[in-house]
C-alpha cells in the first residue's frame, strides 16, 4: 500500500523481533548494554541522526524531548484517521516513530539519556538495581547511621604505615600509679555525647548523615590561646568515646560508650584530640572497662596517630604510652564490677591533631574504596565479581566476592570447589579486616601460585558482615544489640539479615558443590599470638583430619601463628557461631582465625606488637596453606598427620599424668574422645548468647510456630465423592475382618490354654533378652538413631556426641589441576617437624591478558 514506506521499514529494521525486545526492554529499564551493542542498532541512530523529520527544542540541561515539526505531525494524524488498524502500523514503523511514542505523556519513559549537545543520539538510562553496587561512575555509597547518631561532616583519613622497627612491648616495672577515680563531682566535663540508645531502646531507622538538624559542638570553647584544655570529638566513622572528663591539668577520664541498644561491651576505643602541648606529660584513664583480663596486662600498647607526623614525615599509627597499668575500678556500685585503663604519652607536637585507638582502625569507607579500585582494575575485574549479599539493618551493602579464574568448560567449573572467607561479623575486632585485605591482595594478584588457587577454587568472600557495628563504632554487636556470631541458627531475616543470607548462601553453595574450608577472621584481646578454633571430627575415616590445616598454618607461620593456642572442642555455649553452624552443615573444615590485638611470642618476633603488614602476611599465608593442603602429593599431609598424633598421644600421657594413673597408649589410646582430653574455649573472647531481645522474641516464637504447622503433612484430598465413598468402605470391611480374626483367635487360646492368665509372665510373651545387656543397648540406640555404626567406633564415640556424625564426607585432593611438587621420597618423620622446601611451580599458567577473550563464568547472584 505505501511501497516507499516499506522500503524505508527494510532498510531500517532488517529484524522487527529484535526492535521489539529492545525497545520492550528499554521501557522497563531491564537493558543494560551500552549504545551500539544491539544489531543494528548503529543503522538506527544513524538514520535518526541524519533525518530531517526530528527538531529539538529546549536548551541545555531542559527535558531533551524530541518532537516531529507540524507537517510530520499532520501526516501521522491524517494516516491514523484514515486506518482504523493504526495500532499494528505503529509497530512496524517503531524504528521511525519510536522517539514521538515515547514522547507522548502516557508513554514517555525515564530511561533514555541524550547528549550533551542535544543531538539526537539517546541512550539507555542504567537500570535501578534491588541493592546499590560500587560504580565507577558514581562516588561511595555514604555509610548510613541510626537517627539517633550525630556525625560531623569532617572526613576522617590514615596514611598505612609499617614501622621500621619492632614495636616491642611495655614492661611493667611494678611502681605504675594506680589512679583514683574521681567522676564528674572533682572534675570538669569536657566532652559528652548527649542521647546514647542504650539497652530498652531499640533501632527503628537511618539515613545517610544520621541524626537531622545542626551538628552541635560538644567539645568545650577555648577561653584563649594560653588556654591548654584538649579538644576531644568521636563522632565519626568506627569512633566511640561516650565522655571525658578534666580532673587534672594534664589527665582526663574517660567513659567509653556500649555497643548501642545495649548496655555491654565497651572494649573498642577511637578517638581524636586537639589542641596539645609538646612537652607536658599527658595521663588517660579509661574507667569502664567489663573483661577482668586484657593484653593490656602483659605489655600491649594503645594506638597513637599524629597528623603532622602523617603529613610531614610520612608517619601512621604506632605504638605509644608509658606506666600502662590495667586494674579493677574502686568504684562499686552494686552492679558490674568495671576494669580501668591508664596511661601517660608526651605529643610530639604543639597544636597537633592526634588519634587514640584500641588497634588499627578499619572503616567501612576503607573497604569501599578497596572495592573500588577492584572494580576499576580491568584485570581483576575479569576473576573478581563484586556482588550484593543484602542489605544490614540500616540499609548499608553487605559485599560478597566470587573470585575464580574462568573455566574453559562447564564441566571444569563443576569440578571445583568452593572455599568462605568472612571477617568482621564482630565490629571492634578489625584485626579481621587487615587479614582479610592481605588475602585479597594476593589472591588478586598476578602471582602464578595466585592463579593456581583460583584455577582450582571459587571463592566466596564476605569482607565486613557486620557494616552498621562497624560505622557506628560498636566492639561486638549489630544495631539488633545482639552478637550476630551467636545466631547464625536464627530464622528472623529481617533482624539478622547478614547471617540469615550468609548462611543460605552457603547452603546453596553446598548444593552445587564441596566446600574444603570455611574461615571467619576474628580478633582476641586476652591472647597473643595467631590461632584456629575448630571442630572435632569423630568420624574414624577423618579422624584427626580437621587439625592438619592449623598445623600447617603454623609451619608456614613460625613467628606468628600458634598451633599450641588452637581448640577443637564444641561446647554447646558455641552452637549459634558461624564455626559451628557451617560445621554442622557438612562443611570438615570449618574454622574461627583470631588475631591477637598485642602482638608474638613466638621466634623472630617474640616479644613485639602485630603491625598492618604482619597481619596482611597471615592473609597471605592462609593462600600459602591451602596450597599445601590440597597438594596432589600428600606428604605433607601424611608428615602433619604423622605428627599429630604423636602430639595427640602426648597430651593424653601428660592428662592421665596429672590424674595420677598410669595407662598403656600403644592399642587403644586412639579410641579417647578427643573432646575429654581438651579444655574448653571458655578462654576465648566470646561472650554468652543473652537471648533475643523483648521486641523480636515473640516474633520469633511466632515464626517458630508457623514453621511446624508447615511442616505438618496435608492428608490428601479426594477428587470426588464415589473415591470417598469407597475408601471408607473398604477401611470399615478390614477392620471388620480383623475384628474376626482376633475373637476367634482369642477364642481358640482360652480353649487350649485355660491357664493363659496365670502364665502371663512367661518369657514367651516378653521381649527377647540378650546375654549382653551392654550389646542390647547398643543396639537399641542403633534403631533409636536409625545408622548403623561400626563396631569398632562404639569406644570411640561418646554417648554425647553420638548425633555429631558428620554427613559429608569431603575428600582433600584437587586432581583438576596440576600442583606444584615436593621431594615424593620424603619420608614422614613422627616427632619431627619436616623440612619442606619452599619452590614453587614456574610460572606456567595463561597470562592475565588473556583471560579477556575467555568467557565469562556464569555466577549465581544471591539472594
Amino acid at each position: 500500500m505505501f511501497p516507499a514506506l516499506e522500503t524505508h521499514l527494510k532498510q531500517t529494521i532488517p529484524d522487527p523481533y529484535e526492535d521489539f525486545m529492545y525497545r520492550h526492554l528499554q521501557y522497563y529499564g531491564y537493558f543494560k548494554a551500552q549504545r551500539g551493542s544491539l544489531p543494528n542498532s548503529a543503522t538506527h541512530q544513524h538514520v535518526r541522526k541524519n533525518n530531517p523529520q526530528y527538531l529539538l527544542h529546549g536548551s541545555l540541561g531542559g527535558k531533551d524531548d524530541l518532537i516531529p515539526d507540524t507537517l510530520q505531525k499532520e501526516k501521522l494524524l491524517y494516516f491514523h484517521s484514515c486506518h482504523p488498524d493504526w495500532m499494528q502500523w505503529c509497530s512496524l514503523i517503531a524504528g521511525i516513530t519510536d522517539s514521538h511514542m515515547l514522547s507522548l505523556p502516557h508513554l514517555r519513559s525515564r530511561q533514555l539519556l541524550y547528549d550533551e549537545l542535544d543531538e539526537v543520539n539517546p541512550r539507555l538510562r542504567e537500570p535501578q538495581e534491588l541493592f546499590s553496587i560500587l560504580s565507577t561512575k558514581r562516588p561511595l555509597l555514604a555509610p548510613r547511621w541510626p537517627i539517633e547518631c550525630e556525625v560531623i561532616k569532617e572526613s576522617i583519613h590514615h596514611i598505612e604505615w609499617a614501622p621500621p622497627q619492632p614495636e616491642y612491648f611495655y614492661q611493667p616495672k611494678g611502681n605504675e600509679k594506680v589512679p583514683e577515680i574521681v567522676g564528674e563531682k572533682k572534675g570538669t566535663v569536657v566532652y559528652q555525647l548527649d542521647s546514647v540508645p542504650t539497652e530498652g531502646s531499640y533501632f527503628t531507622s537511618s539515613r545517610v548523615g544520621g541524626k537531622q538538624g545542626i551538628i552541635k559542638e560538644l567539645a568545650v570553647t577555648l577561653q584563649g590561646p594560653e588556654d591548654n584544655t584538649l579538644l576531644f570529638e568521636s563522632r565519626f566513622e568506627c569512633g566511640n568515646l561516650q565522655k571525658a572528663v578534666r580532673v587534672d591539668t594534664y589527665e582526663y577520664e574517660l567513659t567509653l560508650r556500649t555497643d548501642l541498644y545495649t548496655n555491654r561491651h565497651t572494649q573498642w576505643f577511637y578517638f581524636r584530640v586537639q589542641n596539645t602541648r609538646k612537652d607536658a606529660t599527658y595521663r588517660f584513664t579509661i574507667v569502664n572497662l567489663l573483661k577482668p583480663k586484657s593484653l593490656y596486662t602483659v605489655g600491649m600498647k594503645p594506638l597513637l596517630y599524629s597528623q603532622m607526623d602523617a603529613n610531614t614525615r610520612n608517619i601512621g599509627w604506632r605504638r605509644e604510652g608509658n606506666e600502662i597499668k590495667y586494674y579493677k575500678n574502686n568504684m562499686d556500685d552494686g552492679q558490674q564490677p568495671f576494669y580501668c585503663l591508664t596511661w601517660t604519652i608526651q605529643f610530639p607536637y604543639d597544636q597537633d591533631t592526634c588519634f587514640f585507638a584500641h588497634f588499627y582502625p578499619y572503616t567501612y569507607t576503607d573497604l569501599q574504596c578497596y572495592l573500588l579500585s577492584v572494580a576499576n582494575n580491568p584485570i581483576q575485574s575479569q576473576f573478581c565479581k563484586l556482588q550484593t549479599l543484602c542489605r544490614s539493618l540500616a540499609g548499608n551493602t553487605v559485599y560478597l566476592l566470587t573470585i575464580t579464574n574462568p573455566s574453559q568448560t562447564p564441566q571444569e567449573a563443576a569440578a571445583k570447589k568452593a572455599v568462605v572467607l568472612s571477617a568482621r561479623v564482630h565490629p571492634g575486632e578489625s584485626n579481621g579486616s587487615w587479614v582479610m585485605k592481605g588475602f585479597l591482595d594476593f589472591i588478586l594478584s598476578n602471582s602464578p601460585d595466585a592463579q593456581l588457587l583460583r584455577d582450582i577454587f571459587v571463592f566466596k568472600v564476605l569482607p565486613m558482615l557486620n557494616p552498621d557495628g562497624v560505622i557506628v563504632g560498636n566492639y561486638r554487636c549489630s544495631l539488633a544489640g545482639r552478637d550476630l556470631n551467636r545466631h547464625y541458627k536464627t530464622i528472623l531475616k529481617e533482624s539478622f539479615p547478614c547471617i540469615w543470607y550468609t548462611r543460605n548462601m552457603i547452603k546453596r553453595l553446598l548444593e552445587e558443590r564441596e566446600v574444603l574450608l570455611y574461615c571467619d577472621f576474628h580478633g582476641h584481646s586476652r591472647k597473643n599470638n595467631t590461632f584456629l578454633y575448630g571442630c572435632n571430627n569423630n568420624n574414624r575415616k577423618y579422624w584427626l583430619h580437621e587439625r592438619v590445616f592449623p598445623l600447617m598454618l603454623s609451619k608456614n607461620a613460625p613467628d606468628k601463628f600458634s598451633f599450641h593456642s588452637c581448640n577443637f572442642k564444641v561446647q554447646k555455649c558455641k552452637e549459634g557461631t558461624g564455626r559451628v553452624v557451617m560445621w554442622r552443615m557438612g562443611i570438615l573444615n570449618s574454622y574461627t582465625m583470631e588475631s591477637t590485638f598485642g602482638g608474638s611470642t613466638l621466634g623472630s618476633k617474640r616479644d613485639t606488637h602485630f603491625t598492618i603488614e604482619d597481619l596482611k602476611s597471615l592473609g597471605y599465608h592462609v593462600c600459602d596453606t591451602l596450597l599445601d593442603f590440597c597438594d596432589p602429593d600428600q606428604t605433607k599431609f601424611t608428615q602433619c598427620l604423622a605428627e599429630l598424633k604423636e602430639l595427640l598421644r602426648q597430651e593424653i600421657h601428660k592428662k592421665f599424668h596429672e590424674l595420677g594413673q598410669d595407662v598403656d597408649l600403644e592399642e587403644s589410646w586412639s579410641d579417647i574422645s578427643l573432646s575429654d582430653i581438651e579444655s574448653s574455649t571458655s578462654g576465648s573472647d566470646s561472650s554468652l548468647s543473652d537471648g533475643l531481645p523483648v521486641h523480636l522474641a515473640n516474633i520469633a516464637d511466632e515464626l517458630t510456630q508457623k514453621k511446624k504447622m508447615f511442616k505438618k503433612k496435608k492428608k490428601k484430598s479426594l477428587q470426588t465423592r464415589k473415591q470417598r465413598n469407597e475408601q471408607y468402605q473398604k477401611k470399615n470391611l478390614m477392620w471388620k475382618l480383623k475384628l474376626t480374626e482376633d475373637t476367634s483367635e482369642f477364642a481358640s487360646t482360652l480353649q487350649k490354654h485355660p491357664a493363659f492368665f496365670k502364665n502371663s509372665e512367661n518369657s514367651s510373651f516378653l521381649p527377647m533378652r540378650n546375654e549382653n545387656p551392654r550389646l542390647n543397648e547398643t543396639n537399641l540406640n542403633r534403631r533409636d538413631k536409625d545408622t548403623s555404626l561400626d563396631p569398632s567406633m562404639a569406644t570411640l564415640i561418646l554417648p554425647k556426641n553420638k548425633g555429631r556424625m558428620q554427613n559429608k564426607k569431603p575428600g582433600f585432593t584437587v586432581s583438576c589441576s596440576p600442583k606444584r611438587t615436593i621431594n615424593s621420597s620424603q619420608e614422614p618423620a613422627p616427632g619431627m617437624k619436616p623440612n619442606w622446601p619452599r619452590s614453587r611451580y614456574p610460572a606456567t599458567k595463561r597470562d592475565c591478558a588473556a583471560m579477556a577473550a575467555y568467557p565469562s563464568l556464569h555466577i549465581y547472584t544471591y539472594p
